[in-house]
């Protein structure tokens, strides 16, 4: 396994949701990303990208499953949105079942995956994103397994053209 790590500065939040839309075209069955990264940073706004990549429609409205847990949005692959801020030990989320959508059919994207990090699959893409004023964010992405590290360095090609 090797390492790949790629960090680009996103202007807005239309800017973050392109950045995104450009992975979640290039995701297949059993990708996961590790989203993390302070409140109103935009992981939300990166999993909209990630949808639309996946060819969820535009009109489908992305929000946050801080109460749900989860929510699931149909494209040319199910986007599986979870957000585990709200559980408090490893034992909650193993409760939750929420595992079972991992390496599954469909692709997913954990909010606040950070708090968990003896959950994550080996094969995530970790993206961190951080507040760098009211509008941009810096977007790093970073992965180990062979899977995350082609993925990465794809976008890293495309985004610095």
């Amino acid at each position: 396994m090797t390492d790949s790590r790629f960090r680009h500065k996103s202007l807005s939040a239309d800017d973050t949701i392109q950045i995104a839309r450009k992975l979640g075209a290039r995701l297949g069955p059993g990708d996961f990303i590790a989203l993390s990264g302070e409140l109103g940073s935009g992981k939300t706004w990166f999993t909209k990208g990630l949808a639309l990549g996946l060819g969820v429609s535009p009109d489908t409205v992305v929000t946050s499953p801080s109460f749900a847990l989860m929510n699931a949005y149909e494209g040319r692959l199910t986007l599986y949105h979870m957000d585990v801020y709200r559980l408090e030990a490893v034992s909650d989320f193993l409760d939750t079942g929420l595992e079972e959508y991992f390496g599954g059919e469909g692709v997913v994207a954990m909010e606040w995956a950070d708090r968990w990090p003896d959950i994550l699959p080996d094969w995530s893409i970790q993206v961190k994103l951080s507040v760098l004023d009211e509008a941009s964010r810096e977007i790093t992405m970073a992965g180990h397994h062979v899977r995350a590290v082609q993925l990465i360095e794809k976008i890293k090609e495309e985004l610095e053209r």
